[in-house]
C-alpha cells in the first residue's frame, strides 16, 4: 500500500549539461500530471509523461525539470542593417537641428535597442533524453520510497481503526441477541398499563413481530463483517487499492446508518455513534491511499 503524498529529487550530468528533476505528489481521486520543463525540453514532454504514468497510478503529481549548461553557449548577434538605420536617423536629426557635422560615436549606436542581442543556440533535446530520463528515474525512486513509508503508516492506522469497527460490531451483535423478546415484553407492559386485561394475544403477537422485524439488524451486521474482511485483505494487497477502500467505506457507512435507523435500544444506538466516528477517520485516511 502506498500513500499519495511524497517528494523526490534526481540529478544527472554528462559533463556539459546538468539536469535536475523535482517532483511532489498529493491527494487526488484520479491521476493528474502537471509538468514544468524548459522550453528546449518541450519536445520531451510525451516521453516524460509516459515514464511517470508507468509508475504513478493515482494522485496529483507536479514535476519540475531544470537544465543548466556547465559553460554558457550564449552568443551575441549584431544587426548591422538596424545599426545603419539608427546612424542615418541620427544624422537626419542633426541636420534638421542644424547641428555641426561631427562623427557619431560607435558606442552610441551599439547601445540602441536591437543592435546587439544575446542568442542561445538551440540544444538537441533528443540527444539529452537519456540524461533527463536518468534524473526522472532517480526522482521517482525517492518519491516512491517516501510514498511507501507513508503507506506503511497509513496501513497501521487503518488496521487499528478497523479493529475498533469490528469491536463495536461485536458489541452490537451481542446487544441484538434477544431483542425481539425484549420488545415484546415492553410492548406487553405498555399495553397492559393502557388496556388492562383487554389485550388481544393475537394482535399483541402481530405487533411484536413487526417491531422485532424492524429492529432486526442481522443482515446489516453480516454485510459489515463482509466489508471489514474485504477491507482487511485490501490492506495487505500489493496493487493500488485506494478506490476499493473508498468504495468499502461508502458501503460500511450505508450499513451503519441503516442499523442506526433501526436501533430500538440505547446500547446499539451508542455503538452506532462510535462506529460512525471511527469510520470518519478511516474515510479521511483512505483518501490518501494510492
Amino acid at each position: 500500500m502506498n500513500s499519495m503524498t511524497g517528494y523526490g529529487r534526481g540529478e544527472a550530468s554528462n559533463g556539459d549539461v546538468t539536469v535536475v528533476v523535482e517532483m511532489k505528489s498529493v491527494n487526488n481521486r484520479f491521476r493528474d500530471l502537471n509538468l514544468r520543463v524548459p522550453r528546449e525540453y518541450l519536445v520531451l514532454e510525451p516521453r516524460i509523461t509516459s515514464v511517470v504514468r508507468d509508475r504513478i497510478q493515482r494522485g496529483r503529481l507536479d514535476l519540475f525539470v531544470r537544465r543548466s549548461a556547465i559553460e554558457s553557449g550564449q552568443t551575441v548577434v549584431a544587426d548591422a542593417i538596424l545599426a545603419e538605420r539608427y546612424l542615418r536617423a541620427m544624422q537626419d536629426v542633426a541636420k534638421r537641428l542644424q547641428r555641426p557635422d561631427e562623427p557619431l560615436p560607435l558606442a552610441l549606436i551599439l547601445q540602441q535597442p536591437g543592435v546587439l542581442s544575446p542568442a542561445e543556440p538551440e540544444g538537441d533535446a533528443l540527444s539529452e533524453w537519456n540524461l533527463v530520463e536518468t534524473a526522472i528515474e532517480a526522482a521517482l525512486v525517492d518519491l516512491l520510497e517516501m510514498r511507501a513509508r507513508e503507506g506503511a503508516a497509513l496501513r497501521r492506522d487503518l488496521r487499528h481503526h478497523l479493529d475498533e469497527i469490528e469491536a463495536h460490531w461485536a458489541a452490537v451483535q451481542q446487544s441484538s441477541i434477544g431483542i425481539g423478546d425484549r420488545l415484546r415484553q415492553r410492548l406487553e407492559e405498555r399495553l397492559g398499563r393502557l388496556l388492562g386485561d383487554k389485550i388481544d394475544p393475537i394482535r399483541l403477537a402481530q405487533e411484536a413481530a413487526i417491531l422485532a422485524d424492524k429492529a432486526d439488524v442481522a443482515e446489516e451486521l453480516a454485510r459489515i463483517l463482509s466489508h471489514c474482511r474485504q477491507f482487511s485483505e485490501a490492506l495487505t494487497a500489493d496493487e493500488p487499492v485506494g478506490r476499493k477502500l473508498e468504495f468499502l467505506v461508502q458501503e460500511l457507512n450505508r450499513e451503519i446508518n441503516t442499523i442506526g435507523s433501526k436501533a430500538a435500544e440505547l446500547p446499539i444506538s451508542a455503538r452506532v455513534v462510535e462506529m460512525k466516528s471511527v469510520l470518519e477517520r478511516i474515510k479521511e485516511q483512505s483518501a490518501n491511499v494510492e
